[in-house]
C-alpha cells in the first residue's frame, strides 16, 4: 500500500469510529437479515435461526468482563478495519432515497461520531462555525447569541451558566437549564452542536426555548444581541469590603483581575469577597494566572493523564492578594477554570468557600484546529484534582459555608450569598 492510501486511512480512522456510533443502529437491524450487506462486512455468515456465538457475560455479583480493544497494527490490517466504512460509504451514496448526498457533512458526521464514541461528554467535534465561536469567547471578542457557557456534548444543549448582563440572564436562564425545543422544534435526537446553531443567529431577531428544569417546563423567548464576553466588575461594598465579580477565564480575565486588584487594595479594605459564580471556566492558563494572586506557594492543581501520571502546576511569583482576608462565592454555575481557583483556595484554608455546591467540571480540553478545514476538535486530554487529589468531576466543590440562592430571593431582589460574605467579615 503506498503512503499516500496509508495517509487517508489514517486520516479517516477517526472517522470510522466515529461513524460506527452512526451506522450502529442501521447494522443491528441489517443483521437480523440474510446475506446482508451489513452482516457480510462486519463478518457474520449464520442466518437469523442460527444461534450466535455468546459473548461472555459477567453472573449477578461478579466483575464484568471488560470488552476488548483493537487497535491496528499494520498498514494491512489499518486498510482492513475501514473496508466496512467505505462499504458503508458506497451503499448510502447508491441507495439512499434523497441525492445528491453532501459528503461535506457527511464527513464532519463521522468525525463528530468518532469523538462521541469515547464515551466522553467534553470529547467533541466543532463545525467551523463553532470553532469560531468558542474561540471569539475566549479571547473576549464578540458574537451574536443569547450570552450563556452551554455544554453541547450531551442529550439536550445544556446551560452551564448565563453571562452576566446577557439576555440569558436578563431572561430568567439558569445554571442546569436545559434546552429540549427551539422555537417549537423538538430536540430530541438532534445532535448539540446542530442544536445550537439554532439558538445562535442574527442581533435583534429573537428565539424561544423550551426549557426543562428539573420537573418544570418553561418557554423563554430570547432577543439576541451582540454578546461582548464580559469578563470582570468590581467595587468596594459598605464597610471597607472589596468587591471582584468574574465572569469568565478569558484571555482577557487576567489583566483585568490585577487591574481590579490594584484599585481596591489601595483603598486598604478589610477583606476581598471574589464572586466566581455563575463562571463557567476558560483558559486553564489563566486559571493558573488568576489563583496565583491568592496563593504564593504549593501546587494550585494536577493534571493526571490517562496513564497514570501527573503534572503539577505551581503559582506565579508577584500576585497581589496573598495575604487579605478572602471569600470566595461559588454557585451550580462555577465550573471548570473557576473550580480550579477555587479548589486551591479552599485546599490550602486560603480563603473560605461560601455558596452551594459547583458544577463538577474537573477535565482538561486542548482545541485543536484541523489542518483541512475550518473546523476543529475539543479533546480531553487529562483530569485535574485539586491540592489535596480531589476530583471533582461530576461532583463538584461542597462549600464551607452553605448557603442556598432560591427563586424567591431572585424574585425579591435579594443575594443571600453576597449577604453571607459581607457578615464573614463584620
Amino acid at each position: 500500500m503506498d503512503n499516500k492510501v496509508l495517509r487517508s486511512c489514517l486520516l479517516i480512522l477517526g472517522v470510522i469510529l466515529l461513524m460506527g456510533v452512526t451506522f450502529f443502529s442501521g447494522f443491528a437491524v441489517g443483521a437480523l437479515i440474510p446475506n446482508n450487506s451489513f452482516r457480510q462486512a462486519f463478518g457474520i455468515s449464520q442466518s437469523p435461526s442460527t444461534p450466535a456465538t455468546p459473548v461472555p457475560t459477567a453472573l449477578p455479583g461478579e466483575t464484568p468482563i471488560p470488552t476488548p480493544v483493537f487497535q491496528a497494527q499494520s498498514p494491512e490490517e489499518l486498510e482492513e478495519l475501514f473496508l466496512p466504512f467505505w462499504e458503508s460509504w458506497d451503499l448510502l451514496h447508491k441507495n439512499y432515497v434523497d441525492q445528491p448526498l453532501d459528503d461535506l457533512a457527511l464527513m464532519r458526521g463521522a468525525i463528530q461520531g468518532m469523538l462521541a464514541a469515547t464515551g466522553d461528554q467534553h470529547t467533541s467535534y466543532m463545525n467551523p462555525e463553532q470553532f469560531t465561536q468558542a474561540n471569539a469567547e475566549m479571547s473576549g471578542e464578540e458574537y451574536t447569541g443569547i450570552g450563556a457557557w452551554v455544554n453541547t456534548s450531551g442529550e439536550y444543549v445544556e446551560i452551564v451558566s448565563p453571562m452576566k448582563g446577557s439576555p440569558a440572564e436578563k431572561a430568567g436562564i439558569r445554571a442546569k437549564d436545559l434546552v429540549i425545543a427551539i422555537d417549537g422544534e423538538d430536540m430530541i435526537g438532534v445532535p448539540g452542536d446542530l442544536a445550537l446553531q439554532k439558538i445562535l443567529g442574527p442581533a435583534g431577531e429573537a428565539v424561544t426555548l423550551t426549557i426543562r428544569r428539573g420537573d418544570e417546563l418553561l418557554d423563554i423567548t430570547i432577543v439576541r444581541e451582540m454578546i461582548q464576553v464580559p469578563a470582570v466588575d468590581y467595587q468596594m461594598l459598605e464597610g471597607d469590603i472589596a468587591y471582584i465579580a468574574l465572569y469568565t477565564f478569558n484571555e482577557l480575565a487576567t489583566a483585568q483581575v490585577r487591574e481590579a486588584l490594584r484599585d481596591l487594595l489601595a483603598q486598604n479594605p478589610k477583606g476581598l469577597i471574589f464572586d466566581l459564580r455563575n463562571n463557567g471556566g476558560g483558559l486553564l492558563i489563566t486559571a493558573i494566572e488568576i489563583t496565583s494572586e491568592f496563593i504564593s506557594d504549593g501546587i494550585v492543581m494536577y493534571e493526571e493523564y490517562g496513564d497514570g501520571t501527573r503534572e503539577s502546576y505551581r503559582p506565579q511569583p508577584g500576585g497581589l492578594a496573598t495575604e487579605i482576608p478572602l471569600v470566595i462565592l461559588i454557585n451550580e454555575g462555577t465550573a471548570s477554570a473557576s473550580e480550579i481557583t477555587a479548589g486551591a483556595i479552599q485546599d490550602y484554608g486560603r480563603g473560605t468557600i461560601i455558596g452551594v455546591t459547583s458544577y463538577g467540571k474537573g477535565s482538561v480540553q486542548n482545541w485543536i484546529p484541523l489542518r483541512t478545514e475550518a473546523g476543529g476538535v475539543r479533546i480531553t486530554i487529562a483530569r485535574w484534582l485539586t491540592p489535596n487529589g480531589n476530583q471533582i468531576n461530576e461532583v463538584g466543590l461542597t462549600p464551607d459555608i452553605e448557603v442556598p440562592f432560591t427563586q424567591e430571593d431572585l424574585d425579591a431582589d435579594r443575594d443571600p450569598q453576597l449577604d453571607a460574605a459581607i457578615d464573614f467579615f463584620n
